[in-house]
């Protein structure tokens, strides 16, 4: 008996042996393939983080995503994305706790103002951006690259010029500290998406050869910023409507065939300024001859929910007000009798008024898709007034021509986004053309002025930041020439094409015709920086007395004469993608170097 008691006994201890040794076993397996997964995870986050300049934050932008073994390229760009919205809500919250009284201090109260409006259209260009990649399938991501950093360098562009705009330095720091980490996120979601190709690579994801480096030929219904950009059979990209195919039809000869390839060389030019067959929604007359006494009236009766283009036509006359269009109010087409003719006005400006930057425009534009053609945008400030501009513009795929801007300081301001400008006149004194979008002017004048005792005149002031934002002015084939009161005191006063706003602000000359009034070393630096060392300034097949390239200042270390090939990369074509859209604005253009 007490034999079997022990047996049992030693039996049962060999059991629990067994069983103990299975759960360990199955628990180190269990641990292992844990451990293997979260291996797999991480060495996903840190290949995605690979190209982002603040891996730290991009790495915790992903944690709602990484522990989900099937996850994909689009749920980690679409959770560094929502990140970064969150952030950028936090910044707009802060702004909105922000009060500063409107009657003792203007200026910052209207900079606040700012701030909630360039953080709010933050928020809608990410969640663009985020409903773009959801909508997209993972082999197609890569032909949207364009598209992306568009949007993506708008927002950052945003976020430094609310904080710059601020004057006292108390609520900058607060406003500053609000948007640090949506600014870094930005920063880092420009840098993985023009890196998108290596991540493909990393993730081992194999592009479709048809889809490598494309950014056109796209069928995708899900497309918001170009909703699609192959160009149709009659020259027009097919994401314009057909009833504005019909107005522009009506408004000239041809249907654009043509505009959009490379042989083409120039569009046709359109019949002359007036109302001609085209029957404007809205008419802007002095004299009462129309439904409308002033433009700010004729831009409100935009309708809700309007489908095709909006068009308004100022008579000739002279409008002093300031006119804004609207976010919602896309596709507005506003012509006139003429540059000199039909001239919108006012004096608002930064030194004497305390408006800011922004709030100064004669003519401000929030919406895409906008075509000015005949008008005069004026600004009378004067070089007293310092920053006083005359058209600002914040949409997408704008197009400016037979247009003429005047002012002296910060005349010209292309905020953010593609814009094109074609026989404008633009004049001016201090960086009278400046901006962060993405702009040509072609094919137009450029007039310097005189400037104040104490100023020097400087034409281009373009304020690209980051080495992924696809920003930057090129002026191609414009004549740039002293006016009238400059002449005689040329030499005397001092004249620049450029200083750098910012550290790469990116300034390209392409086939202008310089008078000789340019000083010889081209380019000026912005006191108290050093952008000079970092910022690009190019130059291509200039001509007159001004364009001599061998006295250039060499403190400008990124100067350079492009070839053909490196300058193709800044014309139409290449650095707008004008093929897309430019089409369906009848504005005439060119693609590529040597046009007229």
């Amino acid at each position: 008996m007490v034999g079997k008691i022990v047996v049992s006994l030693v039996s049962l201890i060999l059991l629990v042996g067994v069983i103990i040794g299975v759960v360990v076993v199955v628990h180190q397996n269990g641990n292992h393939k844990e451990d293997q997964s979260t291996k797999v995870q991480m060495k996903k986050v840190h290949e995605f983080c690979q190209a982002a300049e603040f891996k730290d934050s991009c790495a915790k932008s992903l944690e709602s995503v990484a522990k989900n073994d099937t996850a994909t390229i689009n749920d980690y760009l679409m959770a560094a994305f929502q990140t970064t919205v969150e952030e950028v809500k936090k910044g707009l919250q802060e702004a909105g706790k922000t009060s500063v009284n409107k009657d003792s201090d203007p200026y910052n109260h209207m900079a606040i103002e700012d701030c909630k409006e360039l953080l709010q259209r933050a928020v809608e260009e990410l969640e663009d951006a985020l409903s773009l990649v959801g909508e997209t399938d993972t082999e197609s991501l890569n032909e949207y690259t364009y598209d992306l950093l568009n949007w993506l360098s708008a927002v950052y562009s945003y976020q430094s010029i609310c904080v710059d705009a601020i004057d006292k330095p108390e609520l900058k720091t607060a406003i500053q500290n609000g948007v640090v980490n949506a600014t870094q996120l930005t920063n880092n979601a420009l840098n993985i998406v023009a890196k998108i190709s290596d991540l493909f690579q990393s993730f081992n994801i194999q592009i479709p050869d048809n889809l490598i480096n494309s950014s056109s030929d796209s069928n995708s219904p899900h497309r918001r910023l170009l909703e699609a950009n192959k160009i149709d059979q009659d020259g027009y990209p097919t994401w314009f409507p057909v009833a504005d195919r019909k107005l522009l039809a009506k408004s000239g000869k041809g249907n654009g065939k043509g505009q959009g390839g490379a042989a083409a060389g120039v569009a046709p030019l359109l019949p002359p300024i007036g109302p001609g067959p085209i029957t404007p929604h809205a008419v802007v007359a002095k004299d009462g001859s129309g439904k409308f006494k002033t433009v700010t009236d004729a831009v409100r009766a935009y309708p809700p929910n309007h489908q095709g283009r909006y068009i308004i036509y100022v008579k000739a006359g002279v409008y002093n007000e300031q006119v804004l269009i609207d976010k919602k109010q896309i596709n507005v087409f506003m012509y006139g009798d003429g540059a000199g003719k039909s001239i919108i006005t006012c004096d608002k400006n930064v030194k004497i008024a305390k408006f800011t930057t922004s709030k100064t425009a004669t003519v401000a534009v929030e919406s895409e898709g906008f075509i000015a053609r005949g008008i005069t945008f004026r600004n009378t400030a004067g070089p007293e007034g310092e920053q006083a501009v005359a058209l600002r513009i914040n949409g997408d795929r704008a197009a400016v021509f037979d247009c003429s801007m005047e002012g002296f300081q910060d005349t010209l301001y292309y905020q953010s986004h593609r814009q094109f400008y074609r026989n404008c006149v633009i004049s001016g004194t201090v960086d009278f053309i400046f901006g962060m979008g993405s702009a040509v002017i072609q094919n137009s004048e450029i007039i310097v002025r005189k400037c104040g005792p104490k100023q020097k005149n400087t034409i281009t002031a373009d304020g690209r930041e980051l080495p992924s934002e696809i920003t930057g002015l090129v002026l191609q084939n414009c004549r740039i020439v002293p006016d009238k009161e400059l002449f005689p005191v040329r030499f005397t006063l001092q004249s620049y094409l450029s200083r750098p706003w910012k550290q790469l602000s990116t300034n390209v000359f392409i086939e202008n015709e310089i008078g000789d009034f340019i000083r010889p070393e081209g380019y000026m630096i912005w006191d108290d920086h050093t952008f000079h060392q970092t910022c690009l300034v190019y130059e291509y097949a200039n001509r007159g007395p001004g364009a001599a390239t061998n006295l250039r200042s060499k403190l400008f270390k990124n100067f350079k004469v492009l070839s053909p090939q490196e300058a193709t990369k800044y014309t139409v074509g290449e650095w707008l993608r004008g093929n897309e859209w430019l089409p369906g604005t009848n504005a005439p253009f060119y693609l590529g170097l040597g046009g007229k």
